[in-house]
């Protein structure tokens, strides 16, 4: 099997203290996803960036109730420096919870031969927990390290590693 290391919505918006969706937990798997990162591309494992990228008007910030984030070409859309992509990695940029839906990444796993998906970052009942879904339902293995994702609220990230192993089949590394 070969592998890709999906690194999601680790942006500004997310991470920074005082971010407009600040997501404290982010800070917490950082050094852990900062290590992990680095063994992936130690051992030539494809790292994939998937990054909100909004448009100021983006519809999900009223239907959502979500203060405007990640909005494309500003600094908070920016991957975190501590994870930032080499200008070989991709960048995906997505304006929904779905890593899938009209983004190109698809195509770029196919491209790379890749059937199995390390999935990790933001916000893990949201984003990674769809993308999960997703990923499972076009026939990709998925592992998720649960030292490598955040939730807003614990609960919610339980419940969605839990939703991900029984129902999905997901592989949670505890």
């Amino acid at each position: 099997m070969k592998e890709a290391l999906l690194i999601i919505d680790m942006l500004n918006d997310f991470v920074l203290t005082g971010a407009p969706l600040e997501v404290p937990a982010t800070r917490t798997i950082l050094p852990t996803l900062k290590s992990r990162l680095e063994a992936a591309r130690a051992k030539g494992v494809p790292v994939i960036y998937i990054c909100d990228a909004h448009r100021p008007d983006d519809p999900e910030f009223s239907r959502m109730g979500w203060p405007p984030h990640a909005v494309k070409g500003t600094p908070g859309a920016r991957v975190v420096a501590e994870l930032a992509p080499l200008e070989t990695d991709p960048v995906v940029e997505k304006s929904s919870y779905s890593g899938f839906h009209h983004t190109g990444l698809e195509g770029i796993l196919q491209a790379l031969g890749i059937d199995r998906l390390v999935l990790t970052g933001v916000v893990t009942n949201i984003c990674i927990l769809y993308i999960a879904y997703e990923a499972v339902i076009r026939g990709y293995q998925v592992i998720v390290p649960a030292d490598s994702v955040a939730p807003l609220d614990p609960a919610d990230g339980a419940f969605a590693l839990r939703q991900m192993e029984q129902v999905l089949g997901v592989e949670v590394m505890r």
